[in-house]
């Protein structure tokens, strides 16, 4: 019987039988199950989460030990997709000794199969290291959003001559140190392709265009969760706020009015 389990190994095989790598974000046990069920071949629990569920502001506020907690959830949530953890802010760049002990925390408390790291050439020499420790590292590049600050906020990368040389040069340096993967956020949708050609494993695009060998989006965005402005890369499949609004609504007048509970629902 063939295993349904998505592993590493599958996902580097789908670029050259050229399927299409479906990811999308998940943080806690509900929307872990929800995401793993509907067939998607990697589930990333990522920083996202800030925002999305503890309603910070950026991703910078997010700790090591609040990924841990929510990686834990969606792991028991998760049969068959392959869980990726994001390594939140700080968590891997101090020192190589610093992230090869984050890293193994995400893989043996949160239950993660591989991790992600924002970052090229800078941090190749740690990622190295990961992955030489046997923990499958998926790259990050483009937009990166723990480097907000230093990116001037969150803006279109790869647009200038040699934003795309340093976004090509980083990809192969990601490929060489061993990443199985790399995510490719906000670049113009011929950069995005341009790097996908460039490498033998997958990238996988958040606003860079559909020449990626995949595609993530945050749950959030997809089933209508998002509060405030949904962004340009991102499409909302379902309004599942509006629906649940309407719900909680109902419920409300029904015990107001004295209607709620019902014979049906006493015991």
């Amino acid at each position: 019987m063939k295993e349904k389990k998505v592993r590493t190994d599958k996902i580097r095989e789908m670029k050259g039988e050229r399927k299409k790598i479906v990811m999308v974000t998940a943080y806690d046990y509900p929307t872990g199950r929800i995401v793993d069920e509907a067939g998607v071949d990697i589930v990333l629990v990522g920083d996202s989460l800030g925002m999305t569920t503890l309603g910070y502001e950026d991703t910078l506020r997010v700790r090591l030990d609040e990924m841990i907690h929510h990686c834990s959830a969606v792991r028991r949530g998760v049969k068959n997709a392959l869980l990726v953890g994001d390594m939140p802010f700080l968590s891997y760049k101090i020192d190589t000794k610093t992230a090869l002990i984050n890293c193994g925390r995400m893989l043996q408390e949160g239950g993660a199969e591989a991790v992600k790291l924002e970052g090229g050439a800078e941090i190749a020499h740690i990622i190295r290291d990961i992955v030489q420790a046997g923990i499958p590292v998926m790259g990050h590049i483009g937009l990166t959003p723990q480097s907000l600050h230093q990116l001037g906020g969150y803006k279109i990368q790869g647009k200038e001559p040699e934003e795309l040389l340093k976004l090509l040069s980083d990809a192969e340096v990601l490929q060489e140190v061993g990443c199985f993967s790399i995510v490719i956020e906000a670049v113009p949708r011929d950069v995005g392709e341009k790097i996908t050609r460039s490498v033998k494993i997958p990238t996988i695009g958040i606003g860079a265009g559909k020449g990626c060998d995949g595609q993530v989006l945050v749950f959030t965005d997809i089933v209508g969760l998002t509060f405030g402005k949904v962004p340009k890369l991102a499409k909302k499949y379902a309004d599942l706020g509006a629906i649940a609004g309407e719900a909680i609504k109902k419920f409300a007048s029904e015990v107001r009015e004295g209607t709620f509970p019902d014979e049906e629902h006493s015991y």
